[in-house]
């Protein structure tokens, strides 16, 4: 399966119809175009995808915003994740081991490295089961096997 496919699989229940992968950054951020020409962004580490440009035009504008910039390319996380983890390779991608969204911090022991593929899968599948939830609503995590 590719990722558009594992995309589709893991946050199709959102609404999404993606097309094409944009742009992705060392965390496993992707930018997607839909089928409807919108532009997504997939951030794996707060378990969230949702439109942030309705178009190219508006994606073009977005991309010169240094706010945006700054969040996208994460780049004192990605230097002290390369300090501690190295050069990714092929599919690998730095992560949070337990999510923003779920409390956990941006650094030190919670750094980790995933294949894309699973962040994708993975961040969709925490977002479903949590989105109905209250913000500070207390969440365990069971792990299965």
């Amino acid at each position: 399966m590719n990722l558009i496919d594992e995309i589709k699989q893991a946050w199709g229940w959102i609404g999404i119809t993606p097309i094409e992968i944009i742009g992705e950054n060392d965390f496993g951020n992707l930018i997607i175009k839909d089928a409807d020409g919108r532009y997504w962004r997939l951030c794996p580490e707060d378990c969230y995808c949702e439109v942030i440009a309705a178009n190219r035009a508006a994606l073009d504008i977005l991309c010169r915003d240094q706010e945006f910039l700054r969040d996208w390319y994460m780049t004192e996380l990605v230097l002290f994740a390369k300090e501690k983890h190295g050069e990714l390779t092929d599919g690998i991608k730095f992560c949070l081991s337990i999510p923003g969204i779920l409390g956990g911090e941006y650094g030190g022991s919670n750094l980790g490295t995933a294949p894309l593929v699973e962040l994708v899968r993975f961040s969709g599948d925490i977002a479903r089961q949590i989105k109905d939830m209250p913000e500070g609503t207390q969440v365990r995590l069971k792990i299965v096997d």
